[in-house]
């Protein structure tokens, strides 16, 4: 296994910058954030460290000499946009854009992209699933045919009641994935598995390891802390009752995570997402935020 870390932490810092850190701070690898610019508002999104809207082999072969000239690997390029929006005219950008993200990743030699299923608010579930069967297969096979593969974060996107019951994200949960990949049976479409996601649905982080081992292409290593007076408050319906943090600071039990990737030989990429508010006042805050969670799970990822 390799640790790395998403680069949606430093917005602030050229992606040679980011490289010279994880080079610096005993990081194997970096998911590279590769939105197209003037992104979304959206906090932690819209981050651009590989602009593949105009991406050349020139190009990919520059940021594969910076890669090597540091002895830091790329575990693969990071887009998450909602391509199933129910504005039009989002989810079309959104969908070239991931296509062009693809395209990039193959230039680079890599193997992973990763990105949301999204999912329209204002449909329910089935009408969402429906969508996705009418969208997502022509994205698998444009990866298919360059030889990359999709993983999917399983992120419930649910922020505001007006989101609620589905989130921006249809693909949450182990039922949502087996109906997923029964309806697109490709190895090239799988998980970007992040267990920070199933401490806030109340669900098992470690099990669906064992069932979805051969669609594991990526990992990401958020926490998460259930603040119990607020959720004592509030019940599950409400928000505000969890905290993203740094890996070793929340609920998420590492070495037990750790443990059951070992078991299938996950030979993979870790990569630390950084969305703890508690370091990101500042540039030095969230590099220290990184040097931590290495320090959490650099004893596990040898």
């Amino acid at each position: 296994m390799k640790l790395g870390f998403v680069s949606a932490i430093f917005p602030d810092l050229g992606l040679d910058e980011v490289v010279q850190f994880a080079a610096a701070e005993d990081y194997d690898c970096v998911e590279v954030m590769c939105w197209p610019l003037g992104g979304p508002e959206r906090k932690y999104a819209g981050v651009t460290h590989i602009n593949c809207a105009d991406f050349s082999q020139t190009a990919a072969d520059e940021v594969n000499a910076l890669c090597d000239q540091n002895g830091v690997e790329i575990s693969g390029l990071g887009y998450y946009p909602n391509v199933l929006s129910g504005d039009a005219e989002e989810a079309e950008v959104a969908r070239n854009h991931l296509r062009r993200v693809i395209d990039a990743a193959a230039l680079l030699g890599l193997r992973n992209v990763n990105t949301f299923i999204g999912a329209n608010t204002r449909m329910n579930w089935e009408e969402n699933f429906m969508q996705f069967t009418q969208v997502w297969p022509e994205l698998i096979r444009h990866a298919e045919d360059r030889g990359i593969y999709i993983g999917i974060e399983n992120c419930p996107m649910l922020f505001s009641f007006d989101e609620w019951p589905a989130g921006k994200n249809l693909a949450y949960s182990p039922a949502l994935w087996r109906r997923m990949f029964e309806a697109i049976p490709s190895d090239h479409f799988g998980l970007n598995f992040d267990p920070s996601h199933f401490v806030l649905l109340m669900m098992d982080y470690v099990e669906p390891i064992y069932e979805f081992k051969h669609k594991l292409f990526h990992t990401h290593a958020k926490d998460m802390r259930i603040e119990r007076d607020r959720l004592n408050s509030t019940g599950i319906l409400g928000f505000g009752w969890s905290t993203p943090k740094i890996p070793g600071l929340g609920d998420v039990d590492w070495h037990r995570w750790v443990s059951a990737l070992t078991d299938i030989q996950y030979r993979g990429s870790i990569c630390v997402e950084v969305e703890d508010d508690a370091f990101c006042s500042n540039l030095e805050d969230r590099k220290n935020s990184l040097r931590i969670s290495r320090n959490v799970l650099r004893p596990l990822v040898v």
